[in-house]
């Protein structure tokens, strides 16, 4: 072999890439060992799965942002896993995720639809199109119904935050579910699940259905889950944020880190962060550089941060990450000292050991 001569670029150029290999022993686990040793989006995905166990290694309190298509793509038992093991700890979804989450949980599904299918005669039988996935119109009108239904127990003297709204919602389903979605599983973890724009999803149709049918009023107060999220960033050690779909759903999680001047608290940003999503984000950001868009692409981060930007949709990254999970993360749960959050009525609480 000839040697090579020392260049300036010799301190840089120490790790090559390594091309994966076949191996038809390797375990999903096993596959993602292999891929960390090559690059770009390969690299990206093995490196999602290691930081995740990082984040549980390390006490950290783990956030997951999600946005999107997450559970109409098939990811709903992925997700309802991950919560039920407290691989997560805080949810912060939008209303499209939670609207498909309490669909599917009351027993509909989401189809999967083909390119020969003509939108003119979908729209004449009452299925709406969504990507390659096809919905049942009539189907969500039963679900817009059933959080009607919850409305319709919920005190109309006073206030809900959308926490505690979610919390009743997730209490109620679990009890007439055959099997858990993320907010019957989130209900049993006793995790809060957050939800920035609940009221421009379809989640706001059931509302007005109550009040335009029944003339039951809900009211919200958003500003107590905006005191709740400050709340966990004041109480925990540090903390870890998984991002699934579009960087906007970070939004709540930021104005959170804003408001930490209110607690007098001086925001420490993230230690560890994934992000998987299918933004259009430029090359040189998509590694772990602190140049260009890496602070949008992550929220905000802590000196030294461990990140993985994972250019990728949810629906292909989670079954691997999430399987790989399965076959690893035993270990690192069982001295994890995770969150415990406890909830009476409208108020939580929430304590770190």
């Amino acid at each position: 072999m000839v040697a090579q001569k020392k260049t300036k670029a010799s301190k840089f150029l120490t790790v090559p890439t390594r091309p994966v290999a076949i191996d038809r022993d390797r375990s999903i686990a096993g596959l993602l060992e292999k891929m960390e040793g090559a690059g770009f989006g390969a690299r990206q995905l093995a490196e999602a799965h290691r930081i995740w166990l990082d984040m549980l290694d390390d006490n950290s309190t783990i956030y997951v942002a999600g946005s999107g298509n997450l559970i109409s793509s098939g990811m709903r038992r992925l997700l309802a896993y991950v919560i039920k093991n407290r691989f997560v700890d805080v949810l912060v979804l939008s209303g499209s995720v939670i609207y498909q989450d309490i669909h599917e949980t009351l027993g509909r599904n989401h189809y999967q639809g083909h390119p020969s299918m003509s939108d003119e005669e979908l729209a004449g039988s009452d299925v709406s199109r969504v990507g390659d996935v096809l919905i049942n119109r009539e189907e969500y009108q039963e679900a817009d119904e059933w959080v009607g239904s919850v409305v319709n127990q919920l005190d109309q003297t006073r206030p809900y935050s959308v926490r505690e709204f979610l919390l009743l919602m997730g209490r109620e389903l679990a009890e007439i579910a055959h099997e858990d979605g993320i907010i019957t599983s989130a209900y049993k973890a006793r995790i809060p699940v957050y939800c920035p724009d609940l009221l421009g999803s379809e989640l706001s149709v059931g509302l007005a259905r109550a009040r335009f049918e029944k003339k039951i009023s809900i009211s919200f107060d958003t500003t107590q889950d905006t005191i709740e999220m400050m709340q966990i960033a004041q109480k925990t050690r540090n903390s870890s944020l998984i991002t699934l779909g579009s960087a906007h759903s970070q939004s709540m999680l930021n104005v959170a880190e804003i408001a930490s001047y209110i607690t007098r608290t001086n925001p420490r940003g993230h230690k560890y962060a994934i992000s998987i999503t299918t933004d259009s984000v430029p090359l040189d950001s998509r590694t772990p550089s602190y140049a260009g868009l890496h602070t949008g692409n992550f929220g905000k981060l802590g000196k030294g941060a461990t990140t993985a930007f994972v250019p990728c949709d949810p629906s292909i990254a989670l079954p691997m990450i999430i399987t790989a999970l399965s076959q690893t993360a035993a270990k690192f749960m069982k001295g994890r000292k995770r969150p415990n959050f406890s909830f009476s009525g409208k108020d939580m609480s929430i304590d770190v050991p």
